[in-house]
């Protein structure tokens, strides 16, 4: 089966990712995306961050009626921080015959020559790339790429997230039943 790897941290999964993936499953040849929860991700500051387990529950919860995503927490079983080439590896002994594709923005993109192990993961797999305001897309690391031209819409959990600490909506910017279980839990308050 073809499937798309959207790796990242979540924190929080938003609408702007769940209309990437849809746009993906609807307009490739992917039959399913996986949502790749980070624990930990090499590149960005643990503190703010929250609990893994947290995040992959809202994750799970924004996704739960729509069988063409899986949220795996395979990182979570894995040493910290998470590498993708580690990750790759074990997705690849655990399930056999699949097909994985990288999905990700065209600002992760130009970043990938930093990625550990990058040279491995250009050559074994193919690549996804949705645009990024002011991320142009330049294979100058001669990756196999195909461009989506998902819908880009103007969100980032870091706003969401400033949004939550100012005590304003994030009502539309993330699925009902994860911004009940946010308010709820009263997660990025602090």
């Amino acid at each position: 089966m073809e499937i798309g790897l959207f790796f990242g941290s979540f924190n929080p999964i938003h609408t702007g990712h769940l209309i990437i993936a849809n746009h993906i499953l609807n307009f490739t040849s992917l039959k399913k995306v996986w949502f790749i929860v980070s624990p930990q991700n090499p590149f960005k500051k643990n503190g703010t961050l929250l609990n893994e387990y947290n995040r992959l529950h809202l994750l799970k919860l924004a996704t739960e009626d729509d069988n063409r995503i899986k949220v795996s927490d395979i990182e979570f079983k894995l040493p910290k921080p998470s590498y993708t080439s580690v990750t790759l590896i074990h997705l690849e002994e655990n399930y056999p015959g699949n097909q994985f594709s990288i999905i990700m923005g065209s600002d992760s993109f130009q970043n990938l020559h930093k990625w550990k192990n990058y040279e491995s993961i250009i050559k074994n797999y193919p690549f996804y790339i949705y645009k990024r305001d002011g991320f142009d897309v330049e294979n100058t690391i001669n990756a196999r790429i195909t461009m989506v031209d998902a819908p880009l819409l103007q969100i980032s959990a870091t706003a969401i997230r400033q949004l939550i600490k100012e005590n304003k909506s994030i009502r539309y910017l993330v699925p009902d039943k994860t911004r009940e279980e946010i308010e709820a839990g009263g997660y990025y308050r602090k």
